[in-house]
């Protein structure tokens, strides 16, 4: 099989700890082809009545630094090949929604692309705890100061964070009598242009904010709990946090298997649920990570489970080709 993941441009990419990159090792580990597509390399033709992309065919090396040879550079029509993987980082914009129009064009065509595009246009991976209410923190997202003000009054201690961030990027820990209270509502809010996420502060978090992976509907059976540096509320990789891998708990199973069937059916075939103690914090579908963290404290190869999933669905779905692999740019 060849399967082609888009992603950001390579050389941003780290090896050592890129779950992305652990997917496309797996995937040549299995046999497989393996291309890379960077976002802006997409485009649509209506004379070959297709979205296709500039694609880099990759071997996958070792290295921790040169993580791949580069191969042939061609065009390719989306719907040839057997795999679209979407593993692009958010900012979740404009040129992100316009990425997935493209893909779900490809994929009336005949593409198979992972995670469906739809659904990640769809699924907002703050917000759609909202779906899960019964699992989740106390939270209120708006975005006027007053509904926010209430919010703190009656929690005395908040994370606040925007809904379109990642890697911790713009989420601060709020009391009742902070002095900048005001003026973080006001920059995050941008003075109540923008709608933002309010959550009662879990003491729990020093245990770690916990990833908990689900593939095809099939939950990974360990977690990595990203726990806080000295002084810091942030439990991310990205802001320093340091990451434990651990079996799941009871009540982590219990969410995840609750989750993991619904998911499933709106095509998120990889999910990364975030749980801080007991409650449900986030549902990420963009570019869910922390697959080589767990494999290297664990020897559970989280990859390779993604790609005999990929797989499976693959051969459940065969290809409904018109072209012929190559679109004339």
């Amino acid at each position: 099989m060849h399967f082609a993941f888009i992603v950001d441009p390579p050389d941003s990419l780290k090896p050592a700890k890129d779950s992305s990159i652990a997917m496309m090792r797996a995937a040549q580990a299995a046999g497989h082809g393996v291309s890379i597509i960077e976002a802006p390399d997409l485009f649509w033709d209506s004379q070959a009545d297709a979205v296709a992309a500039e694609a880099l065919s990759i071997t996958l090396t070792a290295s921790a630094e040169s993580w791949y040879v580069p191969g042939e550079r061609r065009t390719l029509a989306l719907r040839d090949v057997d795999a679209i993987v979407m593993r692009k980082d958010p900012p979740f914009d404009l040129e992100y929604v316009t990425a997935t129009w493209l893909l779900e064009r490809a994929e009336h065509d005949g593409a198979r692309v992972f995670n469906r595009p739809r659904a990640l246009r769809d699924h907002s991976e703050k917000l759609s705890i909202a779906e899960f209410a019964r699992f989740a923190a106390p939270t209120r997202v708006a975005r006027r100061a007053e509904a926010i003000d209430a919010f703190i009054d009656e929690h005395a201690d908040v994370i606040l964070k925007p809904l379109d961030g990642m890697g911790g990027a713009g989420v601060f820990r709020v009391r009742r009598d902070d002095p900048n209270r005001n003026a973080i509502i006001e920059a995050l809010t941008d003075l109540g242009r923008r709608t933002i996420m309010a959550q009662r502060y879990l003491p729990a978090i020093s245990d770690g904010d916990k990833r908990i992976l689900i593939i095809d509907g099939e939950v990974v059976p360990y977690c990595l709990a990203r726990i806080p540096r000295s002084g810091e509320t942030r439990g991310n990789l990205a802001a320093g946090g340091r990451g434990v891998a651990r079996p799941l708990s009871p009540r982590d199973r219990e969410i995840a298997t609750a989750l993991a069937p619904v998911l499933a059916a709106r095509g998120l075939f990889l999910v990364g649920i975030d749980v801080i103690g007991d409650c449900l914090t986030e549902i990420n579908v963009t570019s869910p990570t922390c697959m080589v963290e767990i494999q290297a404290q664990t020897g559970f190869d989280v990859a390779a489970m993604f790609i005999t999933a990929l797989e499976r669905a693959v051969r459940a779905a065969p290809l409904t080709s018109r072209g012929a692999g190559v679109v004339d740019a």
